[in-house]
C-alpha cells in the first residue's frame, strides 16, 4: 500500500525529471538587466554624410531604461515556448550552440511582440541613439576615434555574430553594450529619410506614415562608416534578415 508520503515523493521526483529533461539554455545576461538613461537633452544626428542623418540638433528624451545587451537566442526561446509563436527567420535547432548570441532573423512585428511579452517595448530611434552615444555627439559609443577592437564589424570581426557582451571595451557612456556592430537592431519608429528636418525636438517618435522600419547600429557585416552611433538605416521587413536583431526599452517615471 502506497502511503501519502510516498506518493508525494514520487510526484516530486517526476517533476524533477520533467524539469531536467526540458532544458532551455540560460542567457549570458538576464532579460531583466536594464540600464536607466536619465532625462535630458543630447546631440542627435550629424551634419555630414547621408542627408538622412542631418541636421544635427538638440533633442530632449524623457527617462527610459534599455536592455544592457541584445536579446539572445536563449531569451527568445522562452518567448517562443510560452507563446507558441511561429518565427520563420529564427532557427531553434541552433539554439544549444548559440544560446548566448543575439537572436537574428526576427521581423519587426515579431520584435515588437517579443518586447510586449517581456513587459517592454522597442526603443524609439532617439532613445536608441542617446543610449549609444550619450549627450556630447560622439561618433561611437566610446568616443570620436574608430577602434576596431571595440566593435564586431566588417573590418575587425570574425564574419558572424558574437555572444552578447563579448566586447565590453565598446560600452556606451551609460554602460550599454554592442550598440554598434554584432547585430543591427530594430527601433520602434517608422523610417523617413527626411524626418530630422521636421520631427519635434522633444521625444520624437518617427513619422506616422509607414514607409520602412528603422534600423540602428549596423551589424557584423557592416563597414564602420555604417556602424556609427548616429547612422540611420531601414528595412522593408518583408523577409528575415540574418544580420538584424533587437533589444527592448521601457519608459521610466521620474
Amino acid at each position: 500500500m502506497v502511503t501519502r508520503h510516498a506518493t508525494a515523493l514520487l510526484l516530486f521526483a517526476t517533476l524533477l525529471c520533467v524539469s531536467a529533461c526540458t532544458i532551455i539554455p540560460e542567457p549570458t545576461a538576464s532579460p531583466e538587466e536594464m540600464i536607466t538613461v536619465p532625462p535630458g537633452w543630447f546631440l542627435m544626428g550629424e551634419d555630414e554624410g547621408r542627408s538622412s542623418n542631418q541636421p544635427q540638433r538638440q533633442v530632449y528624451v524623457d527617462a527610459f531604461a534599455i536592455d544592457r545587451t541584445e536579446v539572445t537566442n536563449a531569451d527568445f526561446a522562452r518567448y517562443v515556448a510560452e507563446t507558441g509563436a511561429h518565427v520563420p527567420g529564427w532557427n531553434p535547432g541552433a539554439l544549444e550552440a548559440h544560446a548566448s548570441e543575439p537572436v537574428v532573423g526576427v521581423l519587426w512585428e515579431e520584435a515588437q511582440a517579443y518586447c510586449r511579452w517581456a513587459g517592454k517595448r522597442l526603443p524609439t530611434e532617439a532613445e536608441w541613439e542617446k543610449a549609444a552615444r550619450g549627450t556630447d555627439g560622439r561618433r561611437y559609443p566610446w568616443g570620436d576615434d574608430w577602434d576596431p577592437d571595440r566593435a564586431n564589424t566588417a573590418e575587425s570581426g570574425p564574419g558572424h555574430v558574437l555572444p552578447v557582451g563579448s566586447l565590453p571595451q565598446g560600452a556606451s557612456p551609460y554602460g550599454v553594450l554592442d550598440m554598434i556592430g554584432n547585430a543591427a537592431e530594430w527601433v520602434a519608429d517608422y523610417y523617413d529619410p527626411a524626418y530630422y528636418t521636421y520631427g519635434p525636438d522633444r521625444n520624437p517618435r518617427g513619422p506616422d506614415m509607414v514607409l520602412d522600419h528603422g534600423l540602428r547600429g549596423g551589424s557584423w557585416a557592416s563597414p564602420s562608416k555604417y556602424a556609427q552611433a548616429f547612422f540611420r538605416n531601414s528595412s522593408h521587413c518583408v523577409r528575415p534578415n540574418p544580420r538584424v536583431g533587437l533589444r527592448c526599452a521601457r519608459s521610466v517615471l521620474e
